[in-house]
């Protein structure tokens, strides 16, 4: 009975109360309370997995410029596969499967 009491006393103490609901304020209704951070911290992980992504493949496009500006002979190649460019005395057949 005795522990019941003091366990009432301590719920009803203003101070007790006070520091309850502002620690619930912060926690629920703040520009940054627990819901919010955790929105920010998976809004983090997805922009971190693009960043590393888009990152990959800057290295890939260097790489490729690097490779296709080595000579005139990539550069033709990769005009010919990619743009189907010829030269004038040149004819092109081009087969799309359907």
């Amino acid at each position: 009975m005795i522990k019941n009491y003091k366990l009432v006393k301590i719920l009803r103490n203003k101070y007790f109360l006070a520091t309850v609901g502002f620690i619930l304020l912060l926690l629920l209704n703040d520009r940054n309370s627990v819901f919010d951070q955790y929105e920010f911290s998976k809004d983090l992980k997805v922009v971190k997995e693009k960043h590393h992504y888009y990152e990959q493949e800057i290295e890939k496009v260097r790489k490729e410029q690097l490779e296709l500006f080595s000579s005139v002979k990539n550069l033709e190649k990769f005009a010919r596969e990619k743009y189907l460019m010829k030269r004038d005395n040149e004819d092109i057949f081009v087969m799309v499967e359907e």
